[in-house]
């Protein structure tokens, strides 16, 4: 009798036990599961750098050569872990392939939130020795959350789509189930083994036992928190949003005056949220949803929606900054990233040579990124922004469009409009050594083009020397 599957995947999100259930799955004597091998980080465990002969450099440059030699060089049923920020490039020819067995596995988001605050706090991952296991607490952060589970759930949209439209099932089962000898030994079956679990492995131990209350530094805020939440989705739109979504909690309505500001990431948000401030003498709403806009935008009669649009030149730049000033583990994997994979040069000392090739590596990296070129998702900070205003379109159409260097006077109009005195706008940005003026070459308005061109021509910038 022929096989159900050529082989699975484990589609999961980090801390809702997919160590765990991928030991209890290689512990059947005709599967094998290889870890998360489409990491942006490293290839199905850490520290390990090539599988098969396939090495991270030439993975990213084609990624699907690796499913091919998943399945040629294992013998029984081979298998690999993803998580909703692993290689995007691959995810359509996974979820097409009915000859692949999807496995979904699931936890509360809010223990898996809690769960990986503290293993970054503490820095244990795993535990084998409940001797050995660090205490350590979260602090609740509600914007951070939110943005976790929509992005979670976005995914996770996308495959049940798939399936539906395929025709295929997948196995479900939560985090309360990967010790249920019953429910292994069903997930054999319905993957085709012929091995059964006599036990279920216990090597490795459930970490930060205890109610979730227990577990973070502001227990009241994250409370008042998931008391606002709509975990129904009574408020979403029947329309099919694009990958992008409307981002409203980020949109702030101004305390007073009939005005909404449409935030871009890596945009002037910090200087029109002054603006915004010192013209109603309060400081404007935001962390709102899609049931606190509707009724706002039917008060506030004759609304003006509008958004600031960054030269993309500059706002690439801020997010080079960003690049090599931000702190922490994952700065330092990106960092790792660009340099390793895509040929980055990233400076250790303010040298404007230095910086200037940096630059233009970086510019040369977004183009790919944006395109599917690369393994990383394409954050919101390096996203277009036309393609962040569409996904605000789903919520509310932005009415203004403002390129930055109009601002002060297109805002006084707003002000006009309101009938109210124009407050000055700080557009000044503390910009670090070297700054964009000191390192720009005609080759970095080129490579911004390239990367860009929809924003250039949605919304007719020229090139940044002739601004």
């Amino acid at each position: 009798m022929a096989a159900k599957f050529d082989a699975f995947v484990v589609f999961a999100e980090m801390r809702t036990g997919s160590n765990h259930l991928e030991e209890s799955l290689n512990s059947l004597s005709d599967v094998t599961s290889y870890g998360e091998i489409f990491n942006p980080v490293f290839l199905g465990a850490h520290n390990r750098e090539s599988l098969f002969g396939i090495d991270m450099a030439a993975r990213e440059v084609d990624p699907l050569p690796l499913l091919s030699a998943l399945r040629h060089n294992t013998e029984g049923l081979p298998g690999f872990r993803f998580f909703h920020d692993h290689d995007p490039r691959v995810v359509d020819t996974i979820l097409e392939d009915a000859r692949t067995a999807k496995i979904i596995l699931t936890r509360n988001p809010l223990d898996s939130y809690i769960s990986l605050a503290i293993a970054r706090q503490t820095g244990q991952w795993r535990l084998t020795n409940p001797k050995m296991a660090k205490a350590g607490k979260a602090y609740f952060d509600g914007a951070e959350f939110d943005g976790e589970l929509a992005r979670q759930r976005a995914f996770r949209d996308r495959i049940q789509e798939a399936l539906q439209r395929t025709g295929q099932a997948a196995f479900w089962l939560a985090y309360e189930q990967i010790g249920d000898l019953n429910v292994l030994n069903g997930l054999a079956a319905f993957l085709g083994s012929q091995d059964r679990l006599k036990a279920v492995p216990g090597k490795l131990k459930k970490q930060n036992p205890g109610d979730p209350e227990e577990k973070v530094d502001n227990p009241e805020e994250m409370r008042a928190h998931l008391a606002g939440l709509d975990p129904f989705l009574l408020s979403r739109s029947t329309n099919l949003e694009p990958p992008r979504g409307p981002e409203v909690p980020s949109m702030m309505a101004a305390a007073q005056s009939p005005l909404l500001y449409l935030p871009i990431p890596g945009g002037p948000t910090a200087a029109v949220r002054a603006w915004l401030t010192a013209l109603d003498g309060a400081a404007p709403t935001d962390g709102m949803r899609q049931r606190d806009l509707r009724p706002w935008m039917r008060k506030a009669k004759d609304f003006v929606s509008f958004a600031v649009v960054r030269h993309p030149l500059v706002r690439a730049h801020g997010a080079w900054q960003r690049v090599l000033s931000d702190k922490g583990p994952e700065a330092n994997a990106l960092r790792r990233i660009l340099s390793n994979q895509h040929g980055v040069t990233i400076p250790e000392v303010p040298d404007p040579d230095l910086h200037a090739q940096g630059f233009l590596g970086f510019l040369t990296f977004l183009k790919a990124n944006l395109s599917g070129g690369s393994a990383l998702p394409v954050t919101p900070e390096r996203a277009s922004q036309s393609a962040i205003l569409s996904g605000m379109a789903q919520a509310v159409l932005p009415q203004r469009l403002i390129r930055e260097f109009d601002a002060p006077g297109d805002l006084a109009r707003l002000a006009d409009f309101c009938g109210r005195a124009a407050p000055e706008l700080d557009l000044t940005c503390a910009e670090a050594t070297p700054s964009l003026a000191e390192i720009y070459t005609d080759a970095h308005d080129d490579a911004a083009i390239a990367a860009y061109r929809r924003d250039f021509l949605q919304f007719g910038f020229r090139r940044w020397k002739n601004s």
